[in-house]
């Protein structure tokens, strides 16, 4: 069952009706101001940090779902009270329609004559959201409509905001000039910052304090100002402080109108805070200097302005999104590669995990592995943030290689309340600098200056943090030669090291264990398919030394592999702390885990004597199912306290072999690698959003978006989804299918191209940006094979082997930066 359909050519999900399994959102804002928005315009905004500059407010789990948050619009039609949003309201609507695009979201709602239609977009180079309200009389009859807005602001700090009551009660701060709101809680002590709500017409009235918009013990289903037809004209003073404008608007049959909203937030310069520190006037010392905000109302002064910011942001994403490009026959495809991954990237970069419908902005910051997996997926788009973004995880990393395993965007310090002693995360910032640098030919990056936990006495070049970041694991190795777990690796669930029977307690942070026994297969296949990147780039460097002694370390990494984490028929997972294995057909339960095959195969563990596919035929009986492949096999169906949180969840849900999004690309890339591009494709297609729209009201979540996880075949709910949006499924899901699959791979001296795709595919074609040339690349399979190029033509010249040479480029003279490419495969 579907709920809407995809618009591949306005890049657009369009829904419609408003009552989705699950609220389905959009992400609005790639800078500095960001927005999330439901199908029903619920929501919030924040700048930079969703815990520390919260503008509005929102109701995690309330009930009714996704309500007592957002922007809303109410109109009153002659006595008629209703939302073109459907909600909070939720009158039946006549026609109804929420069109999510690249950046946008656009609401139509339509009853009794009157249409009206809101956009939302945050533009570029702006901290706010803009919205756009277009009302129409669509019957025959003159409409006399009120017209009603309304946000809740939040008062800064999420987290103080939701348990500070004894102060917040009494704190909420509002001014108002014109047809402006300005919030301005704790401005007048140490806050540089304030937000404000404006209409670009006058008004018949306004509320600022929430009750007396809503009355007593009413909801934003019915608010006493909007029923009554008439504002209080109310003034926050203390309790709860919201924005709500009334407009009259008088429309002819056939006629429309207008009005655009600004939602914005203002710093400013603490000698610049109060109109008194610009003028001397005594009766201005608590009044806030409005200038900045004032330019930016005036910046979006009409319709014609928002429609070319717009515009603008359109022609961004364009320009994003035209950098990969796939052109095959099949249409599903070609929307999740072209536009609902890529686009997913770039959010996932913006936020990592921090603010999303299952993530309230408050507990988790940036994750450093997180962030470091995104960079996989965007770095492509947005090379120069990349660089930002890595020299700013480096820059958290610990002495002795280790890492925060979170940090905060405003502040771009490490959490302290998590820490860190988690084994895995030092590799995937080498993992994110070698794919920097194959996409750039930056290496220059290896020269910056990077302190070590923020602290600039102790910077050293960031080639030093990934040297660090190998060491990491070679000084931390266990009884049997594997790396030690820590307080988990990249399952945080796994948690080896906790053995808590404390209620409450957090299995991430409790460690009862020295943890010098519990082992990671895992990481230690991590290690070698690390390493080897590691050391392709020491030896790009010049560093021959380095490349040989990690060569060797990998090489007897792989050893202990195959030695020690071989099961007979699959990888095993781990060592606890006991020194029994985990992931065995010893255990009762969780005999076999995913990560280790897909991690051990891409450390090319196994590919010589057939025990990769031999695992990878395991990880299909055992673990595969319609809706992906679940994380482990058999459920864990009591706690094992050695284990930890994995053995909380009831069977078939999240940890505990549900469908773990992110690692099924591992297999996929796995298969791809030992020639299966048909298996690889298939398990592709499991779990890619544009494939699982026709059964969305088992999935639930939104059908243009990866979740990170799906209830696996254990659960009651097999094939739900659960936390969409802010996933690493979504920049590893795009390697798999654009270098793994598609086999369009970005390398230290060029494009490499090495397909392994369904045998039964005749032809495609990847356009293909890399350091500024864009490469048109058709890939013929007339003998219809998986893998094997046999013959590579650039502009019209074969080429030996399977590699685009920048030569190639370079020497092509003038303006001429379109190359065609063609591959044979056979």
């Amino acid at each position: 069952m579907q709920f809407g359909y995809f618009d591949d050519s306005r890049k657009e999900y369009v829904i419609t009706t408003p009552t989705t399994p699950y609220p389905w959102i959009n992400y609005l804002g790639s800078q500095e101001f960001f927005s999330l928005i439901s199908n029903t315009a619920g929501g919030y905004s924040f700048y930079k940090d969703a815990k520390l500059r919260r503008i509005t407010r929102y109701r995690y789990n309330n009930v009714p779902l996704d309500l007592g948050g957002g922007r809303y619009y109410y109109i009153n039609d002659g006595g008629d009270v209703w939302s073109p949003g459907w909600a909070p309201v939720k009158k039946e609507l006549d026609h109804y329609e929420c069109r999510h695009g690249m950046g946008y979201t656009r609401i139509t709602g339509a009853r009794g004559g009157v249409e009206t239609e809101v956009t939302f977009f945050v533009p570029m180079d702006t901290n706010a959201e803009v919205h756009k309200v277009t009302i129409r009389n669509t019957s025959d009859q003159r409409k006399q409509v009120k017209l009603f807005s309304f946000l809740e602001w939040c008062l800064w700090n999420a987290q103080d905001d939701m348990t500070n009551f004894q102060r917040n009660y009494n704190t909420g701060e509002v001014e108002i000039k014109g047809s402006v709101i300005y919030h301005k809680t704790e401005y007048k002590e140490r806050r540089n910052h304030y937000a404000f709500f404006s209409v670009n017409a006058p008004i018949a009235g306004f509320d600022s304090d929430r009750e007396s918009f809503l009355g007593t013990y009413e909801g934003f289903e019915r608010p006493q100002a909007v029923l009554a037809g008439k504002s209080g004209n109310s003034v926050a003073d203390g309790w709860h402080p919201i924005a709500s404008h009334c407009l009259e608007v008088n429309l002819e049959p056939g006629e429309s109108r207008d009005y655009v909203f600004v939602l914005g937030y203002i710093e400013n310069a603490f000698e610049e805070k109060f109109e008194y520190n610009l003028t001397g006037d005594v009766t201005g010392k608590n009044v806030i200097n409005k200038k900045k905000a004032e330019e930016m109302i005036a910046r979006f002064s009409d319709a014609e302005a928002v429609d070319r910011a717009l515009e603008e942001l359109g022609a961004y994403w364009d320009q994003l999104l035209s950098r990969y490009k796939v052109i095959s026959s099949d249409e599903k495809l070609n929307r999740q590669v072209n536009i609902w991954s890529q686009y997913q990237c770039m959010v996932t970069f913006n936020l990592s995990r921090s603010a999303s419908y299952f993530e309230s902005g408050i507990g988790r910051g940036m994750g450093f592995r997180d962030s470091n997996q995104d960079i996989l997926g965007f770095v492509h788009q947005i090379p120069d943030r990349a660089r930002e973004r890595i020299i700013d995880l480096a820059s958290t990393q610990l002495p002795d290689g280790g890492a925060y395993h979170q940090y905060q965007p405003l502040t771009k310090k490490g959490n302290d309340e998590i820490g860190g002693n988690f084994n895995d995360d030092p590799l995937w910032l080498v993992l994110a600098v070698t794919s920097y640098i194959k996409e750039t030919g930056d290496f220059s990056i290896l020269e910056v200056m990077t302190p070590f936990d923020n602290d600039e006495t102790t910077s050293t070049p960031l080639a030093d943090h990934l040297k660090r970041s190998m060491d990491h694991v070679l000084n931390n190795l266990g009884p049997h030669g594997l790396p030690l777990i820590g307080r988990a690796d990249w399952n945080d669930c796994l948690n080896l090291n906790c053995f808590s029977t404390e209620p409450g307690e957090s299995f991430q942070t409790t460690t009862s264990k020295d943890g010098k026994v519990a082992e990671s297969v895992m990481i230690a296949g991590m290690f070698c398919y690390i390493g080897d990147e590691y050391a392709a780039l020491m030896k790009k460097t010049g560093n021959e030394a380095e490349a040989e002694r990690i060569q060797k370390e990998t090489g007897k990494m792989r050893e202990v592999i195959m030695k020690d984490g071989w099961d007979g028929s699959w990888f095993i997972r781990a060592y606890d702390d006991f020194g029994r294995k985990v992931g065995s057909e010893e255990n009762e339960e969780g005999k076999i885990f995913i990560e280790s095959q897909g991690l051990c195969i891409m450390g090319n563990c196994g590919m010589e004597d057939g025990r990769a596919i031999q695992a990878l035929d395991a990880v299909e009986e055992r673990l595969g199912t319609k809706y992906g492949l679940v994380l482990q096999n058999p459920a864990y169906t009591k706690y094992y306290v050695e284990y930890g949180e994995i053995s909380t969840y009831p069977a078939g849900y999240k940890e505990n072999a549900g469908i773990f999004c992110h690692n099924n690309a591992w297999i996929m890339i796995a298969e791809a690698l030992v020639g299966r591009g048909d298996k690889a494709f298939d398990y592709y297609t499991r779990i890619a959003p544009a494939y699982t729209e026709e059964y969305s009201e088992i999935h639930r979540m939104e059908p243009y978006v990866y979740s990170q996880m799906v209830a696996g075949k254990d659960a009651k709910r097999h094939g739900e989804a659960k936390n969409s949006w802010l996933t690493g499924t979504a920049s590893w899901n795009f390697v798999a299918i654009s270098q793994a699959i598609l086999g369009i791979k970005p390398d230290y001296d060029g494009l490499q191209i090495d397909p392994s795709i369904p045998g039964a595919w005749d032809e495609y074609r990847v356009i293909r940006e890399f350091r500024g040339r864009q490469y048109h690349i058709t890939v013929k399979n007339p003998n219809h094979v998986s893998k094997g190029v046999v013959k590579m033509t650039v502009d019209g010249k074969e080429v030996k082997g399977n590699l685009i040479p920048l030569e190639n480029a370079a020497s092509l003279a003038g303006n001429k930066t379109i190359h065609e490419v063609e591959v044979v495969l056979g």
